[in-house]
């Protein structure tokens, strides 16, 4: 298990699987439980780039970023990007 430490958004850290490029497991400790459970299950068993491009840029209130678009930056930093 990978563990994100995001910055800007409620959450605290962002644990996440991937396995042979597909995300396996999500999980955000902190931020809205509702929304993060969601993503989390939405991301679930899309390859890496599919969720990137799918959540990257997502903003949350003005502040130019969301738990979504911190996971897009957590898959990045994973893959080396």
């Amino acid at each position: 298990m990978e563990i994100y430490k995001p910055t800007g958004v409620c959450a605290s850290e962002i644990h996440f699987e991937v396995k042979e490029g597909f995300v396996q497991e999500v999980a955000f400790v902190r931020g809205c439980p509702g929304n993060a459970l969601g993503v989390a299950a939405l991301v679930k068993g899309l390859s890496v780039e599919e969720a990137v491009s799918k959540l990257k840029g997502i903003d949350c209130r003005g502040k130019g970023t969301s738990c979504p678009d911190q996971l897009a930056r957590a898959l990045e930093v994973y893959m080396g990007k």
